[in-house]
């Protein structure tokens, strides 16, 4: 198990990370007291240094205001302890069988396109179902690591298949936007600059669409006609490892007849091919 070497100096006292994260969260302190069953006073003491939390009142205030695993490394170490989550690599033999699980499902889904990200959303693994949906894309886009957002939005990505392009752009920025918020990440920061400066065609505001509050389809162009999908989201329950809790795994399955129709056609297609 290895520790995330670039967390294990302080570079702020641990008493004003946790106000960051309790104003991140929109709540005073008298919010964040209650929920966490402590007195106003000494939250107030702890985050303006007159306090020094234990080590269990930390991870108590962490997991109340949700601090990603990462982060709750960087707050035991400001506040001298050491870190308690390990980072491991998905090669690891410790995670061999949560590896194999997220091939089994990501191979399960076919033959509807599945994929997994890291939290930075550069791609994990994808079954295959995704693969016809790679082509016509810059050689650059796919060199590793592949970043889902930039291979999506990107003009020499899908973006240009995408029938609703505007509207979905819309969706993946308030996702990530979403994410900045409970993550703090800079790299996600910059990210988001980066899509934001790609060009939409027909502007950037997304129309106004009735789908009666269920889902945002993604539309896409296909020599089969449009596709559209909606989205699931799975991610690993009460991880205890950097690695898992980071990881999401996104399903597209069909939201019409037709699109289903279609991907078993190139599914069965597909599985011709390899046999012959």
């Amino acid at each position: 198990m290895t520790l995330p070497a670039s967390r294990l100096s302080p570079s702020r006292p641990v008493g004003e990370l946790l106000r960051d994260w309790r104003q991140r969260r929109r709540l005073s302190q008298l919010d964040l007291a209650c929920e966490a069953d402590i007195s106003t006073r000494h939250l107030s003491f702890v985050e303006t240094g007159r306090a020094q939390p234990s080590r269990e009142m930390l991870l108590h205030l962490a997991e109340r205001l949700a601090v990603p695993l990462r982060e709750r490394n960087a707050l035991l170490v400001a506040a001298g302890f050491a870190p308690m989550f390990g980072e491991r690599s998905l090669d690891d033999p410790a995670l061999q069988a949560a590896r194999q699980a997220l091939e089994l499902v990501l191979k399960g889904h076919e033959p509807y396109p599945a994929l997994a990200v890291d939290r930075h959303w550069n791609l994990v693994s994808m079954n295959g179902a995704c693969g016809p949906f790679m082509q016509d894309i810059a050689p650059a886009l796919l060199q590793p690591p592949v970043n889902v957002l930039r291979l999506a939005l990107h003009p020499q990505g899908l973006a240009p298949r995408i029938a609703n392009l505007a509207e979905w752009r819309a969706h993946l920025i308030a996702r990530l936007h979403q994410q900045i918020d409970a993550s703090a990440d800079a790299q996600l920061e910059a990210l988001m600059r980066e899509l934001c400066d790609y060009p939409v065609p027909g502007g950037t505001a997304a129309p106004h669409t009735d789908y009666a509050g269920v889902v945002v389809p993604l539309k896409l162009h296909s020599p089969a006609g449009v596709l559209s999908f909606f989205t699931t989201i799975t991610v690993f329950g009460t991880p205890v490892d950097i690695t898992l809790s980071e990881l999401a795994l996104e399903a597209f399955f069909p939201a019409d007849a037709a699109t289903a129709a279609a991907l078993r056609h190139l599914g069965d297609g597909q599985t011709t091919a390899a046999g012959a």
